[in-house]
């Protein structure tokens, strides 16, 4: 364990093994820090937080902050961050409230400068969230979604695993898995396709997943017929069923379709 003596720790905070927190940080009572985890200067990690295994929280990052929710009376609620996630400059990641009681991130995870997660979000594994983008409370980020940086996510949205939302994006409605938004307003600009095949999806499974994609948005249908004719014409299997399940879950409605320039008025990719 690597100390700078002008941190301040609190004695009932628990430290792991082989943790390095450098000078001038702050750590509070209820705090725990998984082992082999690095803390840079100038942190501060905050009552509640869980900090995991393996993780890089880099100077000015502030963890488990009092939520900015007007209704929260002090209620013990935590932060939670996975192992072998990195947090970079000026992060900030509020902790939950009685809503929900803990605001969550996954594991292999980075979160890029200045980035902010509001209470009760509830973040996957292996997801990016870039530069100074804010991710309001309550939002729900699956697996391998990847946000770019300076967007806006508005509280209670959802995030489907696997997509890549655009830099500068306003994210007011929900984004299902796969798919790749874009433009003022947000709207389907295609697959993910880059990062489907990074992640070891097939030729043949791409090409099914856009084939659903444009019954849901270019085939004309309302999105309940669309469903059914996927449910009857597509075979089943993980991939179909998620979206079927995401977009019916939808309390908050998805992002619109494009008829742009491209092939079958989709992005070109």
């Amino acid at each position: 364990m690597s100390i700078h003596p002008n941190t301040v720790i609190h004695p009932d905070a628990v430290i792991g093994d082989n943790v390095t927190i450098g000078p001038f940080s702050y750590i509070e009572e209820n705090v725990e820090i998984g082992d082999n985890t690095w803390v840079g200067p100038n942190v501060s990690i905050m009552n509640g937080a869980r900090i995991g295994k393996n993780c890089q929280v880099h100077p000015g990052a502030v963890i488990a902050g009092i939520p900015q929710d007007l209704k929260f009376v002090g209620e013990v609620t935590t932060a939670e961050i996975g192992d072998h996630t990195i947090i970079r400059e000026g992060v900030t990641v509020n902790r939950g409230t009685s809503s929900k009681g803990r605001t969550v991130i996954g594991r292999n995870c980075l979160l890029m400068a200045y980035a902010h997660v509001g209470h009760d979000c509830a973040i996957g594994n292996s997801v990016i969230i870039g530069n100074s983008t804010g991710v309001a409370g309550e939002v729900i980020i699956d697996d391998y979604a990847i946000i770019s940086g300076l967007c806006g996510i508005h509280q209670f949205s959802t995030i489907g695993a696997h997509s890549f939302i655009s830099g500068l994006s306003k994210v007011q409605k929900d984004v299902p898995p796969y798919v790749k938004v874009a433009r003022d307003p947000i709207s389907y600009a295609g697959l993910n396709v880059v990062g489907l095949k990074r992640r070891g999806f097939t030729s043949e499974l791409i090409s099914t997943i856009h084939d659903i994609y444009r019954i849901i948005f270019q085939s004309g249908k309302i999105t309940s017929q669309a469903l059914n004719y996927i449910e009857e014409n597509v075979e089943a299997g993980p991939e179909r069923d998620e979206i079927i399940r995401f977009v019916r879950a939808s309390e908050r409605g998805i992002i619109k379709g494009y008829k742009g320039n491209g092939k079958n008025g989709e992005e070109v990719d």
